[in-house]
């Protein structure tokens, strides 16, 4: 599959879903708390695509069940919400959500401490995938290469003493949930397939609090670290332009 370029208007456009997608994990996010199910999550999420006009993006992609992916602790992504999953203290929980708007699509991920007892470690866990994130982004300039790109967000993650999942990256994004390029979390600077004007990406580090090493559950969705270790994921999806790096999902 080619990767296509976007024009000014398409990227106007995928900044509506965008910005319905980070409205949607805003408000999710606020009803994290210990004894709240991920389908209560779930529930809420449905409701506020709804109320936007969009579409959920994930419901029905490949069979999968649900709008949104709520992963907890050693889950990294695609875990599936569940009235049996009661968040507790101490937990942690990925919100993966992604909508479609008038044929363009947005996706974004947050990861998020269920209470005030969130070890330290884990709380540097999360703030280190963030900043990698944000590194990550920074690159995403005309010329660059998507090498650069995951060469920063693993050069960060790994100085901070974490590991990069390999087995999942992010993607390109426009009239289809998911485009050319790849985007891994690792790599060389200067390979890879050179960023154009016009590329959009989503770009989701997703770290590991021990090894990278994953294994995906029987319910051929939820993805876990082989070791057990917790695991953080955010995402953005960032537009290539003139001008920089432009945040869609803000």
């Amino acid at each position: 599959m080619a990767i296509v370029c976007k024009s000014a208007a398409e990227i106007e456009r995928m900044r509506h879903s965008g910005r319905i997608v980070r409205q949607v994990l805003d408000h999710v996010r606020t009803l994290v708390a210990p004894g709240v199910t991920t389908m209560d999550l779930e529930r809420a999420a449905e409701k506020k695509i709804t109320e936007f006009g969009a579409k959920p993006a994930f419901k029905g992609y490949y069979d999968y069940p649900c709008v949104l992916c709520t992963s907890v602790n050693e889950e990294i992504v695609h875990g599936i919400p569940s009235e049996k999953r009661a968040l507790k203290d101490g937990d942690i929980v990925s919100i993966d959500c992604g909508v479609v708007l008038d044929g363009y699509y947005g996706d974004a991920a947050i990861t998020v401490p269920v209470s005030e007892s969130v070890k330290p470690e884990l709380r540097k866990l999360l703030t280190v995938t963030e900043e990698s994130l944000y590194r990550g982004i920074d690159q995403a300039l005309i010329g660059n290469s998507v090498g650069d790109v995951g060469a920063a967000v693993q050069e960060h993650v790994e100085a901070a003493g974490f590991s990069v999942v390999r087995e999942f990256v992010g993607h390109g994004i426009g009239t289809r949930l998911h485009e050319e390029p790849q985007i891994p979390n690792f790599g060389a600077r200067g390979h890879g397939a050179k960023l154009r004007e016009g590329m959009v990406l989503a770009i989701e580090p997703m770290v590991n609090y021990g090894k990278p090493e994953t294994r995906v559950l029987g319910d051929k969705w939820t993805a876990v670290t082989v070791d057990g270790s917790f695991s953080a994921h955010f995402e953005h999806c960032v537009a290539v332009t003139k001008d920089g790096p432009v945040i869609l999902t803000k």
